[in-house]
């Protein structure tokens, strides 16, 4: 039997290949707001919140120019971006709607509430806050999240 993990292992980032490094890294800081910590010439960069070395890597070493995977294919499904209040996600969704981009899928899950969207490559992100533990439902559903209410609460 494998040894389970270790209760305060957590994922700390995610690297993506993209086509074109600046499109990607003006999507993800411009649109989503990520601060540029570092860059590697112009193969990658490197962004994060909060001061964080980093939270999203971006790189064209083995995709420049390329084309997002077709469908049917394995590969990352999308990278989630957990915001800490209700009010800072309706502010991060109003950043993506007021930049003219449109959202693939909102959903209320009993422990979350989402929204989807694709970045430039097409790799899908989710925006996303926790409920508090004590309004978990004792199973996780999907239905649809009411935008309109959401945005309300932007700032």
């Amino acid at each position: 039997m494998a040894a389970a993990i270790d209760p305060g292992a957590d994922i700390g980032h995610v690297h993506l290949k993209v086509s074109d490094l600046e499109r990607s890294v003006q999507f993800y800081r411009d649109v989503l707001g990520f601060e540029v910590m570092h860059r590697y010439g112009d193969e990658a960069a490197f962004l994060a919140a909060g001061g964080y070395h980093h939270h999203i890597g971006l790189n064209t070493w083995e995709s420049r120019g390329g084309s997002p995977p077709p469908p049917g294919t394995t590969g990352l499904f999308h990278v989630a971006i957990r915001y800490p209040s209700r009010k800072s996600l309706a502010t991060a969704v109003k950043g993506v709607m007021d930049a003219g981009l449109s959202l693939t899928g909102a959903s209320d899950h009993g422990v979350s509430e989402a929204v989807y969207l694709r970045d430039p490559d097409q790799n899908g992100i989710e925006l996303y806050r926790d409920r508090p533990r004590e309004e978990w439902p004792e199973e996780i559903y999907t239905a649809p999240l009411d935008v309109r209410a959401l945005l309300a609460e932007a700032r």
